[in-house]
């Protein structure tokens, strides 16, 4: 591969006029150079967020000089980036346009084929630089994720994590050069798509990690680098709390081994400095001039992932889901921070993208919309979800706010049967439903019955502890149950093998002795 240089504005216009198009039709060439237009005028500057434009703008492009896989890459990405299929609103429903946005997307379908074509015959010759298979790596996992095809985009995500450990080892070994690429640029990459992969299901992205992303930060130089140590704490922390979760299931014991403790009070450390560190480089930039709108934004996100995974260490210890309870200042926070963090990704017109490969706020808001009790707090999060990037890393946004929607309803509409059932408030307040509590009502029932002269109770009160849902996963019957999940947990929805369940867990209290047990039931999970 051709050492990569700086592309200046003169390299860029010469990759506009002369196309890497294997067709001679003039039309289609014309096509080429449009989706490759929009991409640098528009799309690059939002997939990777401002951050990262280097990669995306700099490295992708010259890339794409040479090799024409890449080429039909980028172009489909601008394609699918300008018309996504994910977001029926930028349809705009007259017969011409209806036309063009066809025509369109045949175009990328063509264009990607003839770019996974393309890479299959390097492949089968031998002949594939490893660094253009992992740029164009990322980029497959941008188009499988515009697609909505998140077993896809994972399932290249994992390839990509084998190649670079592969590369890794020949660079070691000097049979490869190159590191500051790999080390600087790619591997963030897929580091960052690891806090999405963490959050459903997993994936390997602890392999890349080094020991020295385990030192104790110190100062940042920029918003980039204050991110890429949040990024690692956003991999470790919750990496760190499931395995808490799994050691006190299984061995039905409230404490952890010393190790735990060990491990919680340098994660604790590291998150400190953290935000030591970070409030020092915002005091530097503000002295400086004022903060941009895209600074601005970026800080705020930065602050919604410090509260969630301070509010993770603060609770891993117990199985408790009452605890939540006593972090609401830290949800309205992320709540607070989250509702800012946009301006970091909004376009000229005003819109936020349809896809976007950065952190961002999904993951902070989801959190929120799953812990935090608080009515209005969670439905605030679950709103701001849904005007969020359609697509953030492997995952619609819609899934996830749908999944938090489900989780909301289930344990107020148990809540509020347990509660007429047990009588538990004499305000008359929460009255039988069928369906979920309405958000007058929960309003109104988050204060005293008294409001004149008593205090202002969070309705997290009247969810019980019974009716809190726990730890999730989400399956199809198609691919198989979850361990100790049988067909009879779901024939009973009548839905067929392709359906989505949402598998939850509870404490249930036992009717003679009061101990709690953990119960799991499926439900339909619709989008």
């Amino acid at each position: 591969m051709q050492n990569l240089q700086v592309v200046r504005p003169s390299s860029t216009i010469s990759v506009i006029a002369n196309p890497l198009s294997l067709s001679p039709n003039t039309n289609t060439v014309w096509r080429e150079r449009r989706a490759f237009a929009y991409y640098l005028e528009c799309a690059s500057s939002s997939i990777g967020g401002r951050l990262d434009v280097d990669f995306w703008r700099t490295i992708v492009p010259q890339v794409c000089r040479y090799e024409p896989a890449v080429w039909d890459a980028i172009i489909t990405i601008s394609a699918l980036f300008e018309c996504p299929q994910q977001c029926p609103d930028s349809v705009i429903h007259r017969h011409d346009t209806h036309v063009s946005l066809t025509k369109n997307r045949q175009d990328a379908l063509g264009w990607y084929s003839r770019s996974v074509s393309a890479v299959r015959q390097r492949i089968e010759q031998g002949s594939v630089d490893v660094f253009v298979g992992l740029i164009t790596c990322v980029l497959f996992i941008c188009i499988e994720a515009i697609e909505g095809n998140a077993d896809g985009a994972v399932q290249l995500y994992r390839q990509g994590v084998q190649l670079i450990i592969a590369l890794r080892s020949r660079i070691a070994s000097g049979a490869a050069s190159k590191t500051s690429l790999l080390e600087d640029t790619i591997i963030p990459i897929f580091i960052r798509l690891g806090t999405f992969a963490l959050a459903i299901g997993g994936a390997p992205v602890t392999a890349l990690l080094r020991d020295s992303g385990h030192a104790l930060t110190g100062q940042f130089n920029s918003l980039k680098s204050a991110r890429e140590a949040i990024v690692l704490l956003a991999i470790e922390i919750p990496l760190f709390e499931s395995a808490c979760i799994k050691h006190s299931l299984q061995a039905h014991v409230s404490h952890l081994p010393e190790e735990f403790n060990t491990r919680l009070f340098g994660l604790s450390t590291r998150l400190r400095n953290w935000h030591t560190a970070f409030d020092k480089l915002m005091t530097v930039l503000r002295a400086k001039s004022l903060l941009s709108l895209q600074e601005i934004g970026t800080s705020a996100l930065l602050l919604s992932y410090h509260e969630m995974l301070y509010v993770m260490l603060e609770t891993c210890t117990s199985l408790s889901l009452m605890q939540f309870d006593a972090y609401l200042p830290n949800f309205q926070n992320i709540v607070e921070q989250s509702a800012i963090a946009p301006k970091a990704s909004v376009r000229s017109d005003g819109t936020q993208p349809p896809f976007t490969f950065d952190i961002n706020i999904c993951l902070p808001l989801w959190f929120t919309s799953l812990r935090c009790r608080e009515p209005r707090t969670r439905r605030a999060a679950l709103a701001l979800l849904r005007q969020a990037p359609s697509v953030q890393g492997f995952y619609q946004c819609s899934i996830w706010a749908a999944v938090g929607q489900t989780v909301m309803e289930l344990e107020e509409s148990h809540a509020m049967a347990m509660n007429a059932v047990h009588h538990t408030f004499n305000s008359g307040s929460l009255e039988s439903t069928d369906g979920p509590i309405p958000s007058s009502e929960l309003a109104a029932s988050s204060y005293s019955a008294h409001a004149d002269t008593g205090p202002r109770i969070s309705t997290a009160l009247f969810i019980p502890e019974e009716v809190r849902i726990g730890p999730i996963s989400a399956f199809r019957p198609m691919d198989g149950f979850p361990p100790g999940t049988t067909e009879a947990d779901i024939a009973k929805w009548n839905r067929g093998p392709d359906q989505v369940f949402l598998r939850i867990s509870r404490n249930e209290r036992g009717l003679t002795d009061n101990a709690c047990r953990m119960v799991y039931e499926c439900v339909p999970l619709d989008f």
